[in-house]
Order: C-alpha cells, then structure tokens, then sequence
C-alpha cells in the first residue's frame, strides 16, 4: 500500500533526524526519486519504491543505535495515560511517536480513505469560551474514526450557569462519554476536570494557559514543511511574534520547542506583552538561543518560521496596551523586506481581519510562504492521532482503512493538500 511507503520513509527520517537529500544520498538515490515515492498514489508523478531499496532502508535502520531505531515502536509510552493536559508530558520519542500515527491518519483527514476505530465510541465537547477551529476539528477527527460527538458550548447552555461546580459536571459527564475535551476560560480548570473524570479529559484551551494540541498540530506542520524545504527543526530559527503574554497557543510551542537541539528562538512583542519569564526558561533547554526583542527588522531576519499571534484583547484586565501598531503587522511588505525567500509563514488562527487589528494581513493569502491552511488542515489528523492512543486503538488504524465510497471534493476551490506533498 502506497500510505505504508510513505509513511516508512517519513518515519525513517525522523527516527535517522535526516533531510530529504540526506536521506537520498544514505540509500544512494535520487532526490527526484525520493519525492516520487512521497507523493500520494493518486498523483500521476507516484512511483513505487523499489523492493532492493526497501531492503536497504531496513538494513541502515536495523544497523542505526538502538535507542533511535526503536524509540518510535514503543505504543504503551507513560506519556498517553491517561489524560491530556500539558505538554510538559511529551518527550522528543512520543511527539514523533504522534507524528508517525498523524501520518497514517492523513488519507481519512484528506477524505481519501475512511476508518471505523472508534465505531461506538463518544466523545463530549465542553466548550465553555469561543471556539471555531478547535471545536468542529475534535469532532471531525473523531468522527473520521467512526465515533459519535456530543457538543455543549459556553457556560449558558450549561448546568454550571445554575451553580453546578466542574467536579459534578466532570462526573457527570464521564458517564455517557468516553472522552472529553475541554475549553475553560480559567486557567488550571481543564484539570480540575481531570482530577474528578474515570475518562480521558484532553486540553482544548485553559485561559491564557496552554493549547497542547495546537502546539502539537503547529509542530507537526513545522516538521512538513521543513521536509518540503529539505530542513529539520533542530537548527532551526523560529520567531514567535505578537500577544506571547496571553497566547497559550505560543506558550505550549516555546515548550515543546525546548525538545529540539541548537535551534534559535526569537521573542517578538511589544511592551507589556512579553513572553512569561518561565516560558522563556523552558524554550532554553538543549542549547536553544532565546532573544527578545519589540524590532520586526531584526527579529525576522534569517528566520525559518514566522509564527505570528493575535492581540488576545478578552484575557486582558486593564492593561496597557503600547507599541502594537501598524510598523509591527507581518504583511507581504514585512515578509519580503525583512525575511529569507523560503520562510514559513504560520499564525493558529482566528487572525483578526478587521482595520486596525494590525493581525497576520490578508495580503499573503495567495503567497505559498503562508502555511496557516495547511496548519489547520493538520489539526485533524494530530487529533485523531490524540484519539487513537489515549482509546488505545492506534495499532490498529493501518489495518482498518479502507477506500471512500463518496466523491471526494478535488479542484473546488482552493486546495493545499497537494502542495504539501511536494
């Protein structure tokens, strides 16, 4: 099966850390043929790997140090039990552990292949603050494996608006699902919820907290578009830019960026909306640089990713806002005056589109440097992957894939989908 082949060669560079044409000259080949046996079956440039190849990549893999040879295999990590909180959880060894299932996953999220994993199984949205993205791609995702999705949005249409406090509700609400994903706009709430739950409670946004599966999604997309760009994210320079006082989004990323080696990792904000000092001591771990700085010239120069933020205005309380002004909006001006050709543009939405917001500008929608549709489309198959090991069912999506029996959405409108590929 053509998804096996491509997702043994993406797990291959990334138990070996290797670039695409680092990989290539290892097996001897040509980068154009690599790419081919990347890309998905449908694609008329597909080829099939060599069965002599195959052997090859099994034998430099079987020969690699034990600790990276197998350090993907292990489906039982300490890390998955039993909730979804932080991602303090993670090691290096279980984000790449998700990323290889998100790559299996990544024909049901496409619409190209269906799965039935998870036929029976429900899952509670508690979306007590705002939420577009997150709420419909949790339920996406587990519907994609056949599970069934109860939502309940913000504290009115919840028994909390009577007074019920989050350890009723929690244990309540474990009794007719068996997951939960929770939004609160309290920060340590979603573990509340977790303390009272006999079932997995997953993290979908605390207050000005952390956003573990957005930081997770937001990697993985990092970690594709390097391969696109034959890079790997250790080395990298990553520029944070804008609210990094009250985004969890970019708290949870700077975390799990301290996993990497000798990266470089810009702090852009303006006064009074500067990234937590305890933040910046985790991002500092491995050799990792974190600088600091409100100049947009000098942060965006040599960076490899732009990964911009909106003015989080509903966590502040009577703060000052100053310095946020049009001269530090990332626009198609900024991007081509300050940054390298090839940057990667990203931002984990909702952007604020309205005059004055000085947001990611609109003016980069048709620019391939942006990535951030790309970064939601990658939302579904990490959460699915999310799903697949806290129900313990991730050993046994491959087997259960099977082709779609509907007309799959190709050319409508405008697709990444191929693109990410390349």
């Amino acid at each position: 099966m053509q998804n096996a082949q491509q997702n043994t060669l993406r797990d291959a560079m990334r138990i070996l850390n290797l670039t695409r044409d680092a990989i290539t000259e290892r097996l001897g080949v040509s980068r154009r043929a690599l790419d081919s046996w990347l890309l998905p079956d449908h694609s008329n440039e597909h080829r099939s790997m060599p069965t002599i190849v195959e052997r090859f990549l099994a034998e430099i893999l079987s020969q690699a140090p034990k600790n990276l040879a197998t350090k993907n295999i292990d489906s039982t990590s300490a890390h998955w039990a039993p909730h979804l909180l932080s991602v303090e959880q993670f090691s290096r060894e279980s984000v790449e552990e998700l990323f290889r299932i998100a790559d299996i996953m990544q024909p049901v999220a496409r619409r190209q292949k269906t799965c039935r994993v998870l036929e029976g199984a429900v899952l509670a949205n508690l979306f007590f603050e705002a939420s577009t993205r997150t709420r419909i791609s949790f339920g996406a995702a587990f519907c994609r494996l056949g599970g069934s999705v109860c939502d309940t949005t913000g504290f009115t249409f919840s028994s909390m608006a009577k007074g019920e406090s989050i350890y009723d509700t929690s244990r309540v609400v474990s009794g007719y699902a068996d997951v939960i994903v929770v939004r609160h706009p309290e920060q340590g709430a979603v573990a509340e919820f977790a303390q009272a739950s006999n079932i997995p409670i997953i993290n979908g946004g605390d207050g000005p907290g952390e956003h573990p599966t957005q930081a997770l999604l937001d990697l993985y997309t990092m970690e594709r578009e390097f391969s696109r760009l034959n890079k790997l994210i250790d080395g990298s320079h990553i520029a944070l830019v804008g609210d990094l006082k009250h985004g969890r989004a970019a708290h949870s990323l700077a975390k799990l960026l301290s996993l990497y080696r000798g990266l470089k990792i810009t702090l852009l904000a303006p006064a009074g909306l500067e990234m937590p000092a305890s933040i910046i001591d985790a991002a500092s771990r491995n050799g990792n640089i974190v600088q600091c700085t409100d100049n947009l010239a000098t942060g965006l120069a040599d960076a490899d990713v732009i990964y911009a933020t909106r003015v989080q205005k509903e966590r502040m309380q009577g703060e000052v806002m100053e310095g946020y002004g049009e001269n530090f909006q990332i626009n198609l001006r900024a991007v081509n005056s300050f940054c390298k050709p090839n940057v990667i543009v990203m931002h984990p939405l909702p952007r604020d589109s309205r005059s004055g917001a000085n947001d990611l500008s609109t003016d980069l929608n048709q620019d391939p440097r942006l990535a951030i549709f790309r970064q939601t489309d990658n939302g579904v198959p990490i959460r699915m992957a999310i799903f697949a090991k806290l129900l313990g069912v991730d050993q046994q999506v491959a087997h259960s894939l099977r082709d779609i029996s509907w007309v799959h959405p190709q050319k409508l409108g405008p697709n990444d989908a191929s693109f990410d590929e390349l």
